[in-house]
């Protein structure tokens, strides 16, 4: 993606998301739309995404790849995660708050206005949503299988596909003089 994936930054996208709810847990479903909705929707307006997780098309929609393998425990990271999140079942609940250091105010309010957006939808009605999108009917996979989502199809569903090699040559910038800061 544009930007390095960051599992913390995720978790604390993650937390975000969940401090909405009352019981400060939400199905690993809704939790994986809601943060591809936001990553894509960020995209979109401000032509960076939240996580800079690659996205791939699965059955119930496009999810985050990395994210998905840190709530399954099948990441590096994973271990990192748990320190924040358990699994119950198919449901993800908050247990520690990593804090939001590592958002900005736009991602954050970018979180809440999606929770809120979509709070009277059930689960299957925002996996259906994103059924709509046209990187996951593009890549829409084989029953049971998965497809990545390549940059240049998601770049062309959000409208951006005439500005990759600026956002590219601008993400280069950036890590250059992260890495000289360093």
């Amino acid at each position: 993606m544009f930007i390095p994936f960051d599992p913390m930054k995720v978790a604390q996208a993650a937390a975000a998301l969940m401090r909405m709810e009352v019981l400060h847990r939400m199905s690993r479903l809704r939790l994986l739309k809601l943060l591809y909705i936001a990553d894509r929707e960020l995209l979109q307006e401000r032509s960076r995404p939240l996580t800079g997780d690659c996205p791939i098309a699965m059955d119930n929609g496009p999810v985050l790849r990395g994210t998905y393998s840190l709530i399954k425990g099948a990441d590096f990271h994973s271990t990192q995660w748990e320190k924040f999140f358990r699994n119950e079942g198919r449901d993800v609940h908050l247990i520690n708050d990593p804090g939001v250091g590592k958002l900005s105010q736009q991602e954050i309010q970018k979180l809440h206005a999606i929770s809120t957006r979509l709070s009277e939808w059930d689960d299957w009605a925002i996996a259906e949503y994103t059924h709509g999108f046209a990187e996951w009917i593009k890549n829409r996979p084989a029953k049971g299988s998965s497809n990545p989502i390549s940059i240049d199809d998601l770049l062309e569903a959000t409208g951006l596909a005439d500005r990759k090699e600026q956002l590219l040559a601008n993400e280069r910038a950036e890590t250059s003089m992260e890495q000289i800061l360093a």
